[in-house]
């Protein structure tokens, strides 16, 4: 897959052109290269292990120039945010005792799945975005 060098979008394999800002000739694949370590898809699957990788590549020269790493570092970033503000909701529901396990362990594999769907999407090399957090990280993205 190709990808827009100035605007990131995703380009069809042997355009040449992008639709979305007419620039000729800017495309990227999901590959880095060697020479700047890790390909943007591997870049991007990792940002997904936890917190800490997704701050790095944020900071780190060649992977904070990468729109692609730079959507999935944010996406994670406020994933995980999510996960832990749900982490402090869900001893609340703990007071109904049948209810509130359940919903409790049906969110704990929600959020699993979602989080396996995420790094194997990033490794695809597709900008997967999570309904509202996607369109946070996609702001967040662009406007770096």
């Amino acid at each position: 897959m190709a990808y827009c060098s100035s605007c990131g979008t995703q380009i069809a394999d042997g355009s040449t052109m992008c639709a979305a800002c007419s620039s000729k000739g800017a495309m990227v694949g999901t590959s880095s290269g060697a020479a700047s370590g890790l390909a943007d898809n591997v870049a991007g699957m990792l940002a997904y292990i936890t917190i800490i990788p997704a701050i790095i590549f944020l900071v780190t020269a060649p992977y904070n120039k990468s729109r692609f790493v730079r959507f999935h570092s944010f996406q994670s970033i406020f994933y995980f945010v999510a996960c832990i503000a749900l982490s402090f909701v869900m001893p609340f529901l703990g007071v109904v005792p049948f209810l509130g396990w359940l919903i409790d362990m049906i969110l704990a594999i929600g959020l699993l799945v979602a989080w396996v769907v995420l790094l194997l999407k990033a490794n695809q090399g597709q900008m997967f975005k999570l309904p509202v957090i996607g369109d946070l990280a996609e702001k967040q993205a662009a406007a770096m």
